[in-house]
Parts: C-alpha cells; structure tokens; sequence
C-alpha cells in the first residue's frame, strides 16, 4: 500500500470516537495524519485528544477554539472579558477535562501550532482564507475564523491546490446530508459535527486514495465510503 495522507476533521474533544475512527483508518508506520485544529472544547475529553496528538506528535492547525483558549487562560493569567464566552463555547467541558487546571506543556503546544500547513498540492487550514488578500497579510483573524467570504469564492483561491477545512459543520450548508463532505471552488470541507446531536460523524480523509472515513458519536456506526460517495457540491452565491 502506498503512503497515504490523511485529513482528520474537528474532533471537539472526542476522544472516543477519534480512537474509533484511528481503528477504521488502520494507519501504518509510514501514513501521515494531519488534525484540522479544533481538537477541544464541546466533547467530554479534550484533554485526552490533545496529549494523543501531543504524542504520536501529529501535525495539527490553529482552530478557533485552540485561540479563544489561549486568549482566556493561555498567556499567563485568566482574561474576564474572554472567559464568559470560551465557557459557553464549550470550555466548560475542556476545563472539566483537565480538572479545571490546563498543563503548561499543552499550552505552549497550542502556541506553537501553525495558522496553516501547505503541503504542495493541498493546503490545510482550519477555516479558510479571504479571496482577496495575499496569504502573507492573512492572520488567524481570518484563517481561524472566516466563512461565507472563503466559501463563496467564485474562483480557486490557489491553482494549483486544493484547500482542506473544519470550521463550518458541513449540514449547515443548503441542502446537505449530515456526514456529507461539502466542496467549493478549490476548497473540501470535512467538519461534520462531531458534537451536534444532528450529525455526531467525525471524518478522517485518505487525499491519497480519496477515502472518506466517518465514526459516529452517538451510534457508535463506522463507515468507509468513496469521496464520490460522500461528498456535495455547494452552490456558491455570488
């Protein structure tokens, strides 16, 4: 079997479903496995999730949620004006899952985690870029956070590259299935929603052998489907 690249979607602290869908996917010693940021906040153990990519040192994205945690409790004292919101956000579970006292190793990792990873012909990032501004002024500002700008582009934003995000649970846009891959102009998104009591799929994509592999939080279902098999257009608006 050929090396195979592999795309892992938002975990949101899943940790048991991200094991089940590691089991799926099989991975060997020579597979590279790429996380889209996002790995906590919403689920039950986001702890876990991130000392697991910490381990097996898996190269990983900034996701908002990694900056709304760091902005709040990340650089050295807790920010108030930050900390309401990253709690209804999900960081009440985050917080119950390091009992409420977030180690200093995995602070300093999530500072350290780039805004993007461009791996020649795909480009992972965890929500998008703004069509009209050149990548080297872009910040996490709009790599971290963008949506409607970045998925309504009426042209690839590179040409010769294709673009993987999180960020937007797929179900959210019109007409899509939840566990369906959404597609764009240059651009795949793979989020769909762990969490959401919709959805509950996680998705890992093989880009080597354009695989989708899905686990289901909430009925513990696997699945392995071609990328024709799981994806839908998006109709961008212009």
């Amino acid at each position: 079997m050929n090396q195979r690249r592999i795309v892992i979607g938002d975990v949101h602290g899943h940790f048991d479903t991200l094991m089940q869908l590691l089991e799926a996917i099989a991975p060997g010693k020579d597979d590279q496995i790429y996380f889209l940021g996002d790995l906590i906040d919403r689920g039950p153990k986001s702890a876990e999730v991130v000392q697991f990519v910490i381990d097996h040192d898996y190269p990983c994205v900034l996701g908002n949620h990694e900056e709304i945690l760091l902005f709040t409790v990340g650089y050295g004292k807790i920010n108030p004006h930050n900390l309401d919101f990253w709690l209804k956000a999900g960081g009440n579970t985050t917080l119950a899952s390091y009992h409420n006292e977030i180690p200093y190793q995995h602070l300093d990792w999530m500072r350290e985690l780039p805004v993007y990873r461009d791996l020649g012909d795909v480009f992972l990032v965890h929500a998008g870029v703004h069509p009209r501004m050149p990548l080297k002024q872009q910040t996490s500002e709009q790599l971290c956070w963008i949506r409607g700008e970045f998925h309504n582009m009426n042209k690839p934003y590179f040409s010769d590259k294709l673009i993987i995000i999180g960020h937007s649970i797929t179900f959210t846009f019109p007409n899509v299935e939840p566990g369906q891959l959404v597609t764009g102009k240059g651009w795949l998104d793979i989020d769909t929603g762990v969490y959401h009591p919709y959805s509950g799929w996680l998705t890992g994509y093989d880009i080597t052998n354009k695989k989708v592999y899905q686990a289901n939080s909430q009925s513990k279902a696997v699945r392995i489907r071609t990328l024709e098999e799981g994806i839908t257009p998006y109709s961008y608006h212009v």
